[in-house]
């Protein structure tokens, strides 16, 4: 919170920035869409080539539909974006789902892409940044790589299903993991499955 020339306190802009990048799971990068439309949060998304190649063997969704669901859409090689720059406010951001490729291009600060450099940005203004890595297992470089981000100031959240919740179907999985990772904004999303304790 900043204030303004009148003293007043005023908020971040309600606004969150969704990289979808090519591991398995854009279905986690699509439900963080539809979570932020009903939650009123204005989506800043920016998808790699990998991710749309993912999007079509393991969804319905065409690359029209997923960009429908976003508030506003960057284009990946457009480094000249709003989002990549510090002064361009946010919450902050998530990857749903972060491969170890971008995860990695995160850790070093080398970015190539607006999806990496906004996650740098991220970083270096110390707003959250939630990744929500797919691979398994981890071999020992990708375990340090994991290290260095955490140690950077990044989350990092897989998205493991939560079996308490007994979910009947995918969407119900998919949607826990991406309401827990909006938990870490702050952010409570009616989906979420919460546990009430032993009865």
């Amino acid at each position: 919170m900043v204030d303004d020339v009148n003293g007043a306190i005023r908020n971040p802009p309600a606004r969150i920035v969704v990289g979808i990048s090519g591991a398995s799971g854009a279905i986690y990068g699509a439900r963080t869409l539809d979570a932020l439309n009903d939650l009123g949060i204005e989506s800043h998304l920016v998808v790699t080539k990998a991710a749309l190649l993912t999007l079509s063997q393991e969804t319905d969704l065409t690359p029209d539909a997923l960009t429908a669901k976003a508030s506003v859409v960057h284009r990946l090689g457009d480094v000249g974006a709003t989002i990549a720059s510090g002064s361009f406010r946010t919450l902050g951001m998530i990857v749903a789902p972060c491969s170890v490729r971008t995860m990695s291009e995160i850790a070093t600060g080398v970015t190539s892409t607006l999806l990496t450099r906004a996650a740098d940005v991220t970083l270096k203004e110390r707003r959250p940044l939630v990744l929500m890595v797919r691979e398994t297992p981890f071999h020992l470089g990708h375990l340090r790589t994991l290290t260095a981000l955490a140690e950077m100031g990044a989350v990092i959240a897989p998205p493991l299903p939560a079996l308490y919740a007994r979910p009947a179907s995918i969407q119900e999985m998919v949607d826990q993991s991406v309401g827990r990772a909006l938990d870490l904004f702050g952010l409570d999303w009616d989906a979420v499955q919460r546990w009430k304790g032993l009865s």
